[in-house]
């Protein structure tokens, strides 16, 4: 994938019911807090909600014009500190992950212009924990049996990457 085909932009109602498809997909699902399905009514709400919001950034992830993934930067301290979250259309291919966390950075850091963007991913998800940690997050805690899913609860490991941090990995790959 050749970046010039890479581009983040703003999700819009138009986006909803694709990006519910990819939402409601048991493969993305299964890894998420809310893990039922989604009717187009809940997630119309959530979007009408939260696009008015500035503190929230919902971001579409394209190759040549293809919506292929999903990103929300959501600001929730003072000083540029952020959480995000992030899936890929189950049939996008591989390697669509990678460009989008490099566009989401890139975007988080540089067009934001954050202090730093902080991750969580439930225990079981081996892919995300080293998705973050292949972006440069580093571990930074373990919220211990925090997220209950049926009758199991869960560890939530938290990640978080600075700014500094960020600036300093990408002028080293220059």
């Amino acid at each position: 994938m050749d970046k010039s085909q890479l581009k983040l932009r703003l999700m819009q109602e138009s986006d909803l019911e694709l990006v519910l498809s990819w939402r409601n997909h048991i493969d993305v699902r299964r890894y998420m807090y809310t893990q039922h399905e989604i009717s187009l009514t809940e997630h119309t709400n959530w979007f009408n909600k939260v696009s008015k919001d500035s503190n929230y950034n919902l971001l579409i992830f394209e190759v040549d014009n293809k919506p292929l993934g999903f990103v929300n930067i959501h600001q929730i301290a003072q000083g540029g500190i952020a959480d995000w979250g992030f899936y890929t259309s189950p049939d996008a291919p591989k390697g669509t992950g990678s460009k989008l966390g490099e566009q989401a950075l890139d975007y988080a850091f540089n067009t934001l212009q954050l202090h730093k963007l902080c991750g969580q991913a439930l225990d079981f998800n081996e892919a995300s924990r080293k998705f973050h940690k292949r972006l440069g997050f580093k571990k930074e805690g373990v919220l211990e049996q925090h997220h209950c899913a049926g009758q199991k609860y869960y560890d939530v490991i938290c990640f978080g990457l600075l700014a500094s941090e960020y600036h300093l990995i990408t002028n080293n790959e220059i």
